[in-house]
């Protein structure tokens, strides 16, 4: 770390700390040549995961957006905003977690449906309804007798 006082690259390391918040950690330095001190922050290099929409379009992965049209589904719903924001915490690790750093939206849907089934089915098929554009009532009456019969599967067990 070069000294900002003499330029030199030599110090060593003083004191370590997490900041406040704990996303930084402060390190007090001392120079090994003019033996002033000062301070540096040491922070997580993130690189942004991009999503891949389906006309090709990329955009960074934004959990605002996400959390807003899970909102929109759970709209008169008995779900808690802490609920539906640990359920985005949770689409957002399982997409840092993968290393990879494009996903489709696709992908992206898909996990926030399966959130949302294990919170709300009605929030559930709102969300399905719009994010797969059924086209018509069949497709929306497949989606149900699939959800019905992935319930009855869970209550025989």
């Amino acid at each position: 770390m070069k000294c900002p006082y003499c330029g030199e690259l030599e110090s060593k390391v003083i004191d370590s700390r997490p900041t406040e918040d704990g996303e930084k950690i402060r390190r007090r330095r001392e120079c090994l040549s003019c033996a002033k001190r000062f301070t540096t922050y040491e922070i997580v290099e993130t690189v942004p995961v991009i999503v891949v929409k389906k006309d090709r379009s990329r955009e960074a992965f934004d959990r605002q957006k996400l959390l807003g049209g899970m909102l929109r589904a759970c709209e008169k719903r008995p779900v808690s905003y802490q609920m539906l924001e640990s359920a985005v915490n949770n689409i957002e690790q399982t997409v840092l977690n993968s290393y990879e750093r494009e996903i489709t939206s696709r992908e992206v849907g898909e996990l926030a449906m399966q959130q949302l089934k294990g919170i709300d089915e009605v929030a559930y098929v709102r969300f399905a309804s719009v994010y797969r554009q059924f086209s018509d009532i069949n497709t929306f009456m497949d989606e149900l007798k699939e959800l019905l019969d992935s319930r009855s599967q869970h209550t025989e067990k």
